[in-house]
């Protein structure tokens, strides 16, 4: 039975700079995170576009999930929209499927970051991803942390 995760996170940084970090993930997130993500590899295309499959070696801070591989399913740079598929890796052993959709709108001068997670578990005795839930909270709390460091810097 397919299932669905939300969270809504309002961070500090205007829409258009924190849109275009997360677009610019492979590069940020291993520097900025290097306790969370160890590597973002692209294996197909220019990891940014659709179709575009990235291999994603986490952290020791990352719980669960040690090893990833997404494919990006939608990119909508007008409304600041990225979808993608978990295609390879420890999640599926897990859930069936895993697809995340990030979308970030302005709110006042900051913005609002809404993830989406739609999945199905394995097995019923299989929680709720709620600890990936978590972990992409911390992330985008600390990616708007890091963009006010490094344009302060």
């Amino acid at each position: 039975m397919a299932s669905k995760l939300e969270v809504d996170v309002e961070v500090k940084c205007n829409a258009e700079k924190y849109w275009e970090s997360i677009r610019d993930s492979n590069t940020i997130f291993p520097k900025a995170f290097p306790d969370q993500y160890k590597c973002i590899k692209v294996l197909e295309g220019d990891g940014k576009s659709v179709g575009s499959v990235r291999h994603i070696t986490y952290g020791e801070g990352s719980p669960l999930v040690k090893e990833s591989e997404e494919r990006v399913d939608i990119v909508d740079e007008a409304d600041k929209k990225v979808s993608y598929s978990v295609i390879g890796g420890d999640l599926l052993k897990y859930y069936k499927n895993f697809k995340a959709t990030l979308v970030i709108t302005p709110k006042g001068d900051g913005s609002l970051v809404k993830w989406t997670c739609d999945f199905e578990k394995a097995s019923a005795e299989i929680p709720d991803p709620n600890v990936i839930k978590e972990f992409a909270v911390k992330n985008f709390i600390e990616l708007d942390d890091y963009i006010h460091k490094t344009m302060q810097a």
